[in-house]
């Protein structure tokens, strides 16, 4: 005997598998891209402040960026940001050590990621994603 309900859940759990097989196939892709637009966004702020050292690496699986502020400050000031994959999710997860932002990664119907902020449930799109990341970690100061 079969159900039309079974073979509608059959079906969307296929077409679930197979969108989650090829998101996980792009999560390398997605974290060179957003390694591309940290290192552009960095570049920007290295050009008005100069004499803070900012460091951006591309690993396998996660993207590591260190602030170090200048040494006329004397303090000596180290914040950190890691950007991993998540195959869990999956997506990305924004680690400041003491906190890790979930960022889920999905496609869309145009074969185009997009992103969703697990732990505020919004959806992001470049901007407020790389605002997500680099914003605590270049402006620590400065409220939200």
């Amino acid at each position: 005997m079969s159900f039309q309900w079974l073979q509608q859940r059959i079906q969307e759990e296929k077409d679930r598998r197979r969108r989650e097989s090829i998101t996980l196939e792009r999560l390398p892709g997605a974290l060179e891209e957003l390694h591309g637009i940290l290192k552009d966004c960095i570049d920007s702020y290295k050009s008005v402040f100069p004499q803070e050292t900012i460091e951006s690496v591309l690993l396998p699986s996660r993207i590591k960026v260190t602030v170090r502020e200048s040494e006329e400050l004397r303090a000596a000031q180290v914040r950190k940001v890691e950007v991993i994959i998540a195959p869990e999710l999956p997506g990305f997860r924004v680690d400041r050590g003491d906190q890790a932002i979930p960022i889920e990664l999905g496609l869309l119907g145009n074969d185009r990621l997009y992103y969703r902020d697990l732990e505020r449930d919004r959806y992001l799109n470049m901007e407020d994603l790389t605002r997500r990341i680099l914003d605590p970690l270049l402006f620590p100061k400065l409220r939200e």
